[in-house]
């Protein structure tokens, strides 16, 4: 990770600084194990100051594939391996400041396979079903932003045109 300064050019003429945050890319995987439950790890964050609830995720080594990547973290830090990854979204986690982008996957068709996970990360698995998922973002218990913009487009995905129609609806069109 790495800080710069950067002089943006407004469309006035004038110069305006903006500090950027370099950081590397990762992934997230939102991964349904063999009894159809979402797959969650529950872990320290420092910035936060007390565990997180949040989906498998780990950033991206230099020269690696993102879906690679996701393969790897789910095995490091859920003991999963996929039987397929398909692209959920992907996206920046904060333009306003920082480079960092973020590849979405889901997972399926998982069996159980492990691969030694970092030293320093305590993790606690968790497993939930969609509808139990959603109810703990209505509860403000999932508060990661990368697991939410996952969890609500498979959601999304799983009530389909009947979701579209109801979007239509609150939007008055």
């Amino acid at each position: 990770m790495n800080v710069r300064r950067d002089t943006q050019r407004l469309a006035d003429g004038r110069e305006a600084g903006r500090e950027v945050v370099e950081h590397a890319p990762a992934v997230v995987i939102l991964a349904f194990d063999e009894e159809g439950r979402i797959v969650f790890v529950r872990q320290w964050r420092s910035p936060a100051g007390r565990p997180l609830l949040e989906l498998p995720a780990g950033g991206v080594e230099p020269g690696e594939d993102p879906r690679a990547c996701a393969a790897r973290e789910l095995q490091e830090e859920a003991g999963l391996k996929p039987g397929s990854l398909e692209p959920l979204p992907s996206f920046y986690v904060a333009p306003g400041w920082a480079t960092e982008y973020l590849y979405g996957f889901l997972a399926r068709d998982c069996e159980p396979s492990r691969l030694p996970g970092d030293a320093d990360e305590r993790l606690v698995v968790e497993r939930y079903t969609l509808g139990e998922a959603m109810d703990l973002i209505a509860a403000g218990e999932i508060e990661d932003a990368k697991s939410i913009v996952c969890l609500q487009a498979v959601a999304l995905r799983a009530v389909g045109a009947l979701g579209a129609k109801v979007i239509r609806f609150y939007a008055g069109e």
